[in-house]
């Protein structure tokens, strides 16, 4: 079984939390993402950390770095530290196991310039790392909607974010 990760871009923190989260903790809600603005795609095994992250590194030209990537937004780390051994999680935030993260803006700008030419050597090198279990049409399809996805994002000034259930 594989997680699906949520992609999507919202105005603002305060949108992004509300849409991911829902009314009341709600997040299995039914939220249609037109009448709350939210834009987006769910997609399998791409987590932001490495496999997105390993392909902006692809669009940028450098290697990839795990010590840079997405921001925890919720559970919020200020106000819900993350449960060790001895914090245990329960009546937290970190109860429900979803987690909101929001992109870095580089990453945004970066992915909303891959252009159509670009796709396919992208796709390529995408592939071939060790996390991506996707065939190469599979992989391009994927790289033009995250390329959508940050255009759009860009043009209407918000960010990415991206949730999944742990």
């Amino acid at each position: 079984m594989s997680v699906i990760f949520e992609y999507f871009w919202a105005a603002d923190r305060d949108v992004a939390v509300e849409w991911a989260i829902g009314p009341g903790g709600d997040w299995l809600g039914e939220r249609p993402r037109e009448e709350t603005g939210v834009d987006g795609f769910d997609v399998k095994r791409i987590d932001a950390h490495v496999v997105l992250g390993q392909l902006v590194a692809f669009a940028e030209g450098r290697p990839f770095d795990s010590r840079t990537g997405p921001r925890l937004v919720r559970p919020d780390p200020d106000e819900v530290p993350y449960p060790h051994d001895t914090c245990p999680s329960a009546g937290t935030a970190w109860d429900s196991g979803v987690i909101l993260e929001r992109t870095p803006e580089s990453w945004r700008d970066t992915l909303a310039g891959v252009v159509e030419d670009a796709v396919p050597m992208l796709s390529l090198q995408w592939c071939d790392i060790e996390e991506m279990r996707w065939d190469y049409e599979e992989a391009a399809e994927c790289v033009r909607m995250f390329a959508g996805l940050a255009r759009r994002a860009r043009a209407a000034g918000a960010q990415l974010y991206c949730r999944f259930c742990a």
